[in-house]
C-alpha cells in the first residue's frame, strides 16, 4: 500500500505547551530551547543583548534573532498556575498540557506540576531527554501524567557526545546520560505511563541509531521519526529508506487542524508501529502574513502552537513562534488580543475543509 492510499484522520489541535523550567543537563548543538534564551547565560542583560551561547555550553539557537524581550524563570506548582491553565483552557480549548523545558525532570515540583493539570481537565505529557526521570517518573504516574516523549539524540555514548559542546565530548558522562535515559523509559514502563522516543534523521548515517531503538530498546517504546529542515530531502529520503529496511507499511496519516504538524504511522512485521512526523507549512494568516521568515526557507516550523512562558518578573507570557519571540505577550493581553480568536478561526477552518476523516 503506498503513502498516498492510506487513511488520513483529522483531529483539532488542543495542546498547550508549557516550558516549566530552563535548566538541562545537556548541551545539544541544535537545541531551540523553546525560543528562550539560555537563563544561567544571560543573567544581567537587558533584551537586545542576549547571547545564544555562553559559558554553560549550552545553546538557544534562536535567541541571537528571534526578539526575545525576557529570560524564562521555573513555573511555580501554586494556584496561580492552575488559573493560568483554566484561562488558556476555556480561551482555546485545550485538553493536552506538554511540559517543556530545558529539561522538565530537573524541576523540584514535576509531580505538583502535573497533580495540578491533570486538575484542571488537561492530560499531561512531558517531552524529556530522561535524565532524571527514573526518580521523577513514578510520582508523576501517580499524579497523572499520561506520556512522555523521549528526545533522543545518541543511542550509544559515542552518538551522544557527538552533539555536545567540544567542552563536553566525553564518553563517560554520555554514558551516565544513556544510563539515565534507558532507566526513565524502563520507569514509564513499569508504571503505565506512554514512552514515545524522537529521534531527529539528518541522513542515512543515522539510520543505525533507529535500527538500535527498535532493536535494543524496550519494545513498548514508540519510535518516532523527524525530518530534519536544514537536511532537507536528504533527511527525507534516509528516513524512506531506513522504513523500506524494516519492511514498515504505512497505515494512516494523522493531522492536526489548526497546527502545523502531522504524522504517519507505519506498521513493522512483527506489529510494531512506527511514526513519522512532519512539519506542514502553515502559518496563521494575519499574523504570520508580514513575517520575515514567512518563506520556504526561513520559517522552520509554521505555526507550531501556543506556548507558556513564564518570565523572571513572575509574569506569565504566551508565545506563538520561537522565532519570532517578540510576538509574545503577557497573558493579560494574549487574552484580550485577536490572537486567540485568530487561532481559533484557522483550527476551525481547517478541521471543516482538511480532506479526510473528522475525529475528536
Amino acid at each position: 500500500m503506498s503513502a498516498t492510499a492510506v487513511p488520513t484522520f483529522i483531529t483539532p489541535d488542543s495542546t498547550l505547551r508549557v516550558k516549566i523550567i530552563d535548566a538541562c543537563g545537556l548541551t545539544c548543538t541544535f537545541c531551540h530551547n523553546e525560543g528562550t534564551p539560555v537563563t544561567a547565560d544571560n543573567l544581567g542583560r537587558d533584551a537586545g543583548e542576549f547571547t545564544a551561547t555562553g559559558r554553560t555550553g549550552r545553546v538557544s539557537i534562536y535567541a541571537a534573532s528571534n526578539g526575545a524581550t525576557f529570560l524564562s524563570a521555573p513555573v511555580p506548582a501554586d494556584d496561580e498556575f492552575a488559573t493560568v491553565l483554566s484561562q488558556l483552557r476555556d480561551a482555546l480549548g485545550f485538553t493536552e498540557l506538554h511540559l517543556t523545558g530545558g529539561e522538565p525532570t530537573l524541576h523540584p515540583a514535576l509531580a505538583k506540576l502535573t497533580a495540578i493539570a491533570a486538575a484542571a481537565g488537561y492530560q499531561v505529557c512531558m517531552t524529556s531527554n530522561g535524565e532524571h526521570g527514573a526518580q521523577v517518573i513514578p510520582r508523576c504516574a501517580t499524579a497523572g501524567m499520561d506520556r512522555v516523549n523521549f528526545s533522543i539524540f545518541g543511542t550509544t555514548a559515542e552518538e551522544l557526545a557527538e552533539v555536545q559542546h567540544a567542552r563536553y565530548h566525553n564518553p563517560e558522562r554520555a554514558q551516565r546520560k544513556i544510563s539515565a535515559l534507558r532507566a526513565a523509559i524502563a520507569a514509564c514502563v513499569e508504571h503505565g505511563v506512554k514512552a514515545n522516543a524522537n529521534i531527529v534523521v539528518l541522513d542515512h548515517s543515522h539510520a543505525p541509531r533507529v535500527h538500535r531503538l527498535l532493536d535494543e530498546y524496550a519494545p513498548e517504546l514508540s519510535v518516532r521519526l523527524l525530518n530534519s529542515l536544514d537536511h532537507g530531502q536528504e533527511s527525507i529520503d534516509a528516513i524512506e529508506q531506513i522504513l523500506a529496511e524494516r519492511g514498515a507499511r504505512p497505515e494512516a496519516h494523522y493531522v492536526t487542524a489548526g497546527v502545523s504538524g502531522s504524522r504517519t504511522a507505519y506498521q513493522l512485521p512483527d506489529g510494531r508501529q512506527v511514526w513519522l512526523k512532519h512539519i506542514r507549512p502553515l502559518r496563521l494568516p494575519d499574523t504570520c502574513a508580514g513575517c520575515r521568515f514567512n518563506n520556504d526557507t526561513d520559517c522552520q516550523e509554521g505555526f507550531y502552537g501556543v506556548r507558556l512562558y513564564r518570565d523572571r518578573a513572575g509574569r506569565y507570557q504566551v508565545g506563538v513562534c520561537i522565532q519570532r519571540m517578540d510576538l509574545c505577550l503577557p497573558l493579560n493581553e494574549f487574552l484580550t488580543s485577536p490572537l486567540p480568536q485568530e487561532i481559533l478561526a484557522l483550527r476551525t477552518r481547517e478541521y471543516r475543509q482538511l480532506p479526510g476523516q473528522r475525529t475528536r
